[in-house]
């Protein structure tokens, strides 16, 4: 079973939402998956310790003991673009880091759901953008492409610069963030016949009461059967 990193057309457009419908849809289908949120930025302090919504969300749908560093090795407290985030914390990202953790996580799983931050192309550093992960760690790509004013535009130039650095498109999801979109269902039309890969699902507004819930229910709406060649 592959291994994917799931980026997003911009920030806040439901990556780690469609993430945990992912890991819940693969673990139906029998597939032992673990995610993985390698930089976070945007973090409290909890008993001592750095903790991002995100991950905290994607290890509850998790379930199980885990060394939290795999899942997330860099941390860091400002809600800002990662590599200005560790400049202010006299730190670097470093892709080895990240790698020596994927591989013990994919040593113990049939699959890692590497969940990146922001795009595609944020930085991480001054040399090395979010594309790096997928090409350093041997990943096919899932895009979660936020519904609203404007996507088209985005998803096509993701989709065409994942592409263009050699990386594969596995899929796409259609992440409802504006419910109020207009003519909704013509541009979910109109990515299907333009981004060259399967649409994974259209997941609409979901209310739950915890993350859980939540994530079964986006698991209903997803067809993953593409990832599972």
């Amino acid at each position: 079973m592959k291994s994917f990193f799931i980026t997003g057309t911009d920030t806040e457009v439901g990556k780690t939402f469609v993430t945990c419908g992912l890991l819940v849809a693969l673990r139906e289908r029998g597939v032992h998956v673990v995610p993985m949120k390698p930089i976070a930025a945007g973090a409290v302090v909890r008993n001592g310790v750095l903790r991002n919504e995100d991950v905290h969300q994607l290890l509850a749908v998790y379930g199980k003991p885990i060394d939290a560093q795999l899942v997330n090795p860099y941390c860091f407290a400002e809600a800002i673009a990662p590599h200005i985030a560790a400049m202010h914390e006299g730190k670097l990202v470093l892709v080895d880091v990240i790698e020596r953790a994927f591989r013990e996580l994919a040593a113990a799983h049939d699959s890692v759901l590497v969940e990146g931050a922001g795009g595609f192309l944020v930085p991480l550093s001054a040399e090395e953008s979010m594309a790096a992960l997928p090409r350093r760690l041997g990943l096919d790509v899932i895009l979660v492409v936020g519904m609203r004013l404007g996507c088209l535009n985005h998803a096509l130039l993701t989709a065409e610069t994942i592409r263009g650095r050699g990386l594969t498109l596995s899929g796409w999801v259609a992440n409802t963030v504006d419910p109020n979109m207009h003519s909704l269902a013509e541009n979910i039309d109109t990515l299907k016949s333009m981004l060259g890969a399967p649409c994974l699902g259209r997941v609409p507004r979901i209310t739950a009461p915890d993350t859980l819930a939540a994530a079964r229910i986006t698991a209903t709406h997803l067809q993953i059967e593409p990832l599972l060649g």
